[in-house]
Order: C-alpha cells, then sequence, then structure tokens
C-alpha cells in the first residue's frame, strides 16, 4: 500500500528457528565491533545474530556465535551494553566476550542437584518418587545425546525418558524442580517436552472409554529413510523437517499406529480423505513418504513457508494447545537432531477410563475391546 516501508531483513522458520526475539541496536562501548549492531534471536534454537546497514543500504546479518537456551528477551542498561534473558531457568546473560551470567531474575525452587559423573541408563524402572524421576530424565537425556551410547543403551534411555515425560509432565507444579535437576546442556530440551506433553493434554477430545481402539501397531519405517523424507520434503516444499518429524511423532508415534483416528483420520500424518485427494498427489495414505509428502504440500499451501507457521499448523489440528505442542517438540529436534533417535523409540500408549495402556508392536484387533479384558491377559509393564 501507499506509504508502506519494505522490510529490509525477512527471517524465515528453516532450520527449526520458531520465534524471532526483537533485541536493540548495541551502543555501548565495552564491545567496539558491534557498535551500530541490531541484535535478535529466536527462543527455538536459542541462537543470536547481529544485523548491520551500511550506508548504501546494503544489510548483512552474522551468527554473532552467542547461544542462550530458551531467549525470551533483551535489555539494555543505561550504559548501552546489552543483555538477554532465558525463559527455561530466568538467567540474564550480559552480551560480552565471556557471556557470563550476570544475575538470576527467576531462581530455581529447588537447587539443581550437585554435580555427578554422567553414568549409562540400564533397563531400569521409572521411580515413584518425582525427584529421583527427573534424575533418572536427565540421564536419559544425557545418554541420548551420548554419540558412544549403543542400542540397548538408547533403548533403554528412551523408554525411561517417555516414561518420565508422561509422569512428570502431569504435573506443572513440578517443572520448575525438573528443569532444576537437569543439566544445563538439556534444561531447554527437558522444559519444551513437558510443555509439550502438557499442551497435548489440555486437548479437548472425545469422553475417555473402557475400551481399546480397533488399531493395528507395527515397527516405524527405518529411522534413516524417515529422516530423508523429512528433509526432502523440506528442500521441495520450504517446510521445516522438525516440524514435519513432531507432527509424525504426535499423530501416529512415527508412523507405529495403523488404524483411524476418532475422528477418521488416517496414515503416518493423519489425514482425513478429503484433504487427502487434495494433497496426496495420488499416492497412497499410508505410505510413509507420500503421507510425509503431503503434510508439507498442505503446509506449505497454508502459508508455512511463508512465515505463517503458526496459522498452518492450527490448520493441521484446530487448537493452539496442538500448535504449540508441535512447535516445542520442532524446537528440541532444531536445537539437537540427534534427539529423533529416542522419538523413534516412543512407544504408543492410549488413555482408558482404567488409565493409560501400553499398546505394543503386534497389538492388533479389527474391532474394540474391553480394556479390562485385555489387561487380564496383557499385565502392564511397571513404569
Amino acid at each position: 500500500p501507499a506509504g508502506a516501508i519494505a522490510p529490509v531483513y525477512e527471517y524465515d522458520h528453516r532450520g527449526g528457528r520458531c520465534s524471532i526475539t526483537g533485541g536493540y541496536v548495541y551502543r555501548g562501548a565495552a564491545i567496539p565491533k558491534l557498535t551500530g549492531t541490531y541484535l535478535f534471536g529466536d527462543e527455538c534454537d536459542g541462537n543470536i545474530h547481529g544485523l548491520r546497514r551500511d550506508t548504501t543500504g546494503a544489510v548483512t546479518v552474522e551468527d554473532l556465535n552467542l547461544h542462550v537456551n530458551g531467549l525470551s528477551t533483551f535489555g539494555e542498561d543505561g550504559s548501552g551494553e546489552l543483555y538477554a534473558a532465558s525463559v527455561t531457568d530466568g538467567t540474564l546473560w550480559k552480551i560480552g566476550a565471556v557471556g557470563a551470567p550476570v544475575t538470576t531474575t527467576t531462581p530455581a525452587t529447588t537447587a539443581p542437584p550437585p554435580p555427578r559423573t554422567p553414568t549409562t541408563v540400564t533397563a531400569v524402572a521409572l521411580s515413584a518418587d518425582p525427584a529421583t524421576a527427573a534424575d533418572q530424565l536427565a540421564l536419559a537425556e544425557l545418554t541420548i545425546r551420548d554419540p558412544a551410547a549403543s542400542a540397548a543403551q538408547l533403548d533403554a534411555a528412551a523408554r525411561l525418558q517417555q516414561r518420565a515425560y508422561r509422569f512428570l509432565g502431569q504435573h506443572p507444579e513440578l517443572y520448575d524442580m525438573v528443569i532444576a535437576h537437569a543439566p544445563p546442556s538439556v534444561q531447554t530440551a527437558v522444559a519444551h517436552n513437558l510443555y509439550a506433553r502438557n499442551d497435548l493434554a489440555l486437548i479437548p477430545g472425545a469422553p475417555l472409554r473402557d475400551t481399546l481402539p480397533a488399531w493395528r501397531i507395527v515397527a516405524p519405517a527405518p529411522q534413516q529413510e524417515l529422516l530423508a523424507d523429512y528433509h526432502d520434503a523440506e528442500a521441495q516444499f520450504g517446510v521445516g523437517w522438525n516440524y514435519l518429524a513432531a507432527i509424525n511423532l504426535i499423530e501416529s508415534a512415527v508412523g507405529r499406529i495403523q488404524g483411524l483416528s476418532s475422528a477418521g483420520a488416517q496414515g503416518p500424518m493423519q489425514f482425513m480423505p478429503a484433504t487427502w485427494d487434495n494433497y496426496g498427489a495420488g499416492g497412497d495414505i499410508n505410505s510413509p513418504r507420500d503421507s510425509i509428502m503431503a503434510a508439507a504440500r498442505y503446509l506449505a499451501a497454508n502459508g508455512f513457508a511463508d512465515g505463517n507457521v503458526d496459522g498452518a499448523l492450527y490448520t493441521y489440528n484446530n487448537s493452539q494447545h496442538y500448535v504449540d505442542a508441535i512447535k516445542d517438540v520442532a524446537a528440541v529436534l532444531a536445537a539437537d537432531p540427534i534427539a529423533f533417535r529416542a522419538y523413534y523409540r516412543w512407544d504408543v500408549f492410549y488413555v482408558t477410563t482404567l488409565g493409560e495402556v501400553h499398546l505394543p508392536i503386534g497389538y492388533e484387533t479389527p474391532d474394540r475391546i474391553p480394556v479390562a479384558d485385555y489387561l487380564a491377559t496383557h499385565p502392564q509393564d511397571p513404569q
């Protein structure tokens, strides 16, 4: 429109960036090379960037190699020095050569445990004590990110991790304690996973039933195939691979669930048949690759690649809680792609009037069956 001023720089959501956090132009004296540089960042990846515009109008943007987990806001003091705050643990960081924390505006309600030497997660049950369970979760998160972890160790860590989030995520009053028990390197991931668990629980749904669904639970497609499909879809349609992985996880446990949802959606990315007709491009609704491509096609058509991430996700499921949960999981993957190998191992749980029921690979029934009958012959494993 007449009189409008075009932006000098466009910031997209590729690579896991999801929520831009605007800052200030640096006018302090401690870092002369930053003078006149506008600092901004992203809550999801925590990276801080500097934007400069020269006298010709040319704009350059560089990664300043500064990182704040859960970046939420910037501040400026009377001398023009800048600060960045973390929503994860309330720490305020001064922008400088060292980048050391200068104060804590929101102290943790529970002090973190003393430093300890990490050990390997073994196949143990999750403790019923929240503080002990938080320690187990912290160790699981470290194991998941250990490049030397064996397949058996990853299986045990992912099992413990999922059950910890299902248990601790039901208690928002414990979140500060759980986050404080985690090492700094994984605190943001722990926070995002807790928030995602809480948001998913808040999505309105049908009343709980005393029967189990007419589903078939199968092994997912190979991990590397799924990752290749997510990345191919991102390259073709501009939809972040991590968002597609998050949807795949939340909708069908990365393809483990075969069967109709309560709304009649189908396939690994849970499409309604009419929507599939428009975006499936003639593919198979039950094919992992075809459904991932269709989801990217659908999200791109609804503005994701143009920056309307929230709006596009909302069209996928008309719940802000769903949108927030997807963004939280996507943020974990953006910051640490290796986290996918734990999500890939997560099991299927179905919530009933008799509580959560684990549906393992091999579960299959053509009709709904009473929960009590199933539990009588399939005792649930301990946490």
